[in-house]
C-alpha cells in the first residue's frame, strides 16, 4: 500500500497522491501474490538466508495494480472500478482542481495503448475516457496531467504523438484546444505557470538536444520565447506568480553558476558562479563533437577525454565508456560535457576515454529511440563500432589497447561489442550485465522487447548466451550477488555458456551488494575496474 509501482517505470516515484483540499488520499495498491518468487541469498548469516523477492519477468504473470482513495473526513476508503484486464499498468495520476475526479493514465500489457480516463473519487465510477493514444512500437506517458492555474477547466497534456515530446492544451472534456509547442526538439519538464500573462514555462533539449534551457509560450498559442541564453545545461525554477525564476547552470568550461532572473524584462542579476576547481593544475582536457550513426545520416554525440600532457605524436591505449540504452544521455554541455571523475582519474593515468551517445538514447525524438525497438543491441552496436572507427582513425590512437566498459545495459553493451566483434577490443569490464531479455523485468522488457513469445527471433538475435564461444579477448564480469535489478542468473548462464563453449571469462563477485555497489566497497570497485585494464591494455 502507498508504494511505488510498476518498479518506477512510466516516471512513477511515489505511491500516495493527496488531493489539493488535503481531505482525500489517492494511494496505489499492488497485488504480487500471483508473481513467482526469486531467490537472493543474503551470505552474511552464519547459514546463508533465503530472502524471497517478486521478479516478474518479460512474458511471465505480472502483479495487479489498484487505486484506492481514502476519505479522511469519513474513515472510509472507495477503490477506482478500472475493471479488466487486471494486468494493466496505472500510470500519471493526478487529481482535479476541485478535488472530486482522479485522472489516470492507463497503459495496456502491450505497452502500445493508452487512455486518460477520469475517475470519480467518492464512487470510484469511471465518468469519461477522455482521449487515446497508440503506437505501433509503445507509447510511454511518463508525466501526468497539470492543470491550469484559475482555470481547472483545462490542462496540460506532455505527448510524443508527433514525434517529439511536446505540449498539449486539453479542456476536461478531453476536447484538444492546441499544441502550445512543435518542432524537431524534446520537452523535458514542464516548469510552471504565470497566471498574469498566461503563459507556461517549460525547459527543453533545444536548440542543441545536449543543451536544455527555458522557454515560455501562452497558453493562447503564438511563438515560444527562449529565457536562458548562456550556452550550458540550465536547471530553474519559477516563482508562483511566474514573474521571476531562478536558473541554476553549468557548461563545459563553466563550472556553475547560479542567477535570479525577471521574467518580462529578462534583467539578469547574478547570484553565485564557481570558481574553476582546477585552476593552477594540469588536468586532462575534454572536448566534444560528433560523428555520424551508422545510418550515415544521424549525427551522434561524444565527448573525448585526453591525457594530461597530451603529445598528438604518441599513441595512446583507449577505454570507451558505454551504457547506449533508453532513458540514458551521457554527452551534455555541462561541466567537462559531464565527464565522471573516473574518466578524468584513467585520462591522468595515460588513457584516452571516449564516451557515446548512440541511437536508442534520450532526447532525441522517438525515431532515434525506437528503431532499437525488438531488438536491442543490434543498431547501438552499430552505432558504436562507428565511434570505434572514428577512434581507430586518429593518429595518436594505439589501435591495439582499445579496452571497452560499461554497467547494467552498459555491461551488455560491453560483452555484445567484444562477441560481434572480437578483436577489436583487447580487454572489457561489464558490471551488472543483462546477458539475454528473457532474465529482465516484464515493464521494461516487454515495452523494449514484446514478449519472447511475441519476439522469438528478437530474443534470439539479442541473446549473448550462443555468442559466448566468440569471445576472443580479455573480459571481467562484476555482479552484486543481491541484485535484485539484474538478477544474478545473467551473468551465471553466460559462464555456463562460457564453460560449455571453451571461453574464459573473468569474473567477479560483490557480496552483499545490489545492482550498484556502495560506500567503501564503491572505492573498490573502481580500483578493481582501474587494475584490469592497467594489467591488459
Amino acid at each position: 500500500y502507498g508504494q511505488a509501482v510498476h518498479r518506477n517505470e512510466f516516471g512513477i516515484d511515489r505511491g500516495i497522491f493527496w488531493s489539493p483540499d488535503s481531505k482525500k488520499l489517492a494511494f496505489y495498491r499492488m497485488d504480487e501474490s500471483m508473481v513467482t518468487d526469486y531467490p537472493l541469498v543474503d551470505i552474511s548469516t552464519p547459514i546463508a538466508t533465503l530472502k524471497n523477492t517478486k521478479y516478474p519477468m518479460a512474458g511471465m504473470t505480472s502483479h495487479q495494480v489498484t487505486i484506492g482513495v481514502f476519505d479522511t473526513q469519513t474513515g472510509t476508503t472507495r477503490y477506482l472500478q478500472t475493471g479488466e484486464p487486471a494486468d494493466r499498468y496505472f500510470t500519471n495520476i493526478a487529481w482535479n482542481t476541485e478535488s472530486n475526479a482522479i485522472y489516470v493514465a492507463e497503459v495496456n500489457r502491450g505497452q502500445n495503448h493508452l487512455w486518460l480516463k477520469r475517475y470519480e473519487a467518492v464512487s470510484g465510477s469511471l465518468s469519461a475516457t477522455l482521449f487515446e493514444e497508440t503506437h505501433a512500437k509503445y507509447v510511454e506517458p511518463e508525466h501526468p496531467p497539470v492543470f491550469v492555474p484559475g482555470n481547472g477547466g483545462q490542462f496540460i497534456w506532455q505527448s510524443r504523438r508527433d514525434g517529439y515530446r511536446h505540449l498539449y492544451l486539453y479542456d476536461t472534456g478531453g476536447r484538444l484546444i492546441r499544441q502550445l509547442t512543435k518542432g524537431p526538439w524534446e520537452v523535458t519538464r514542464l516548469v510552471g505557470f504565470d497566471a498574469k500573462s498566461k503563459n507556461v514555462w517549460f525547459e527543453a533539449a533545444a536548440p542543441s538536444p545536449i543543451e536544455n534551457h527555458l522557454f515560455s509560450v501562452k497558453l493562447s498559442g503564438g511563438a515560444i520565447k527562449q529565457h536562458t541564453r548562456a550556452p550550458g545545461t540550465h536547471s530553474t525554477e519559477i516563482n508562483r506568480a511566474g514573474s521571476y525564476f531562478i536558473d541554476t547552470y553549468s557548461a563545459h568550461d563553466q563550472p556553475g553558476a547560479t542567477a535570479l532572473i525577471a521574467a518580462g524584462s529578462g534583467k539578469r542579476q547574478e547570484l553565485a558562479s564557481a570558481a574553476d576547481p582546477f585552476e593552477g593544475l594540469v588536468i586532462p582536457s575534454v572536448e566534444a563533437g560528433t560523428i555520424k550513426a551508422a545510418d550515415n545520416q544521424t549525427d551522434l554525440y561524444y565527448r573525448l577525454v585526453k591525457p594530461t600532457g597530451f603529445d598528438a605524436s604518441r599513441r595512446y591505449p583507449v577505454v570507451v565508456y558505454v551504457y547506449g540504452g533508453p532513458h540514458s544521455q551521457l554527452v551534455t554541455n555541462r561541466w567537462k560535457y559531464d565527464a565522471r571523475g573516473w574518466e578524468i582519474y584513467m585520462a591522468q593515468k595515460g588513457y584516452l576515454v571516449f564516451v557515446m551517445d548512440n541511437r536508442g538514447t534520450s532526447n532525441r525524438g522517438i525515431d532515434f529511440e525506437n528503431v532499437t525497438h525488438r531488438r536491442l543491441g543490434v543498431v547501438e552496436s552499430q552505432d558504436q563500432m562507428k565511434g570505434v572507427e572514428f577512434l581507430q582513425a586518429l593518429p595518436y590512437v594505439d589501435r591495439q589497447r582499445m579496452g571497452i566498459h560499461g554497467w547494467s545495459y552498459g555491461g551488455f553493451m560491453t560483452i555484445n561489442l567484444l562477441l560481434r566483434h572480437p578483436g577489436v577490443f583487447k580487454a572489457g569490464v561489464a558490471g551488472g550485465p543483462v546477458i539475454d531479455w528473457k532474465y529482465y523485468e516484464v515493464m521494461y522488457g516487454e515495452r523494449y522487447m514484446d514478449t519472447p513469445q511475441e519476439n522469438p527471433e528478437g530474443y534470439a538475435e539479442t541473446s549473448l548466451l550462443p555468442k559466448a564461444g566468440k569471445l576472443k579477448d580479455r573480459l571481467l564480469i562484476i555482479h552484486g550477488d543481491e541484485d535484485p535489478t539484474v538478477v544474478l542468473q545473467n551473468s551465471l548462464q553466460f559462464l555456463k555458456a562460457s564453460i560449455n563453449a571453451g571461453t574464459h571469462p573473468d569474473y567477479f563477485i560483490y557480496p552483499g551488494h545490489g545492482h550498484n555497489m556502495i560506500g567503501k566497497d564503491r572505492v573498490h570497485l573502481h580500483e578493481h575496474i582501474t587494475r584490469y585494464f592497467d594489467d591488459h591494455l
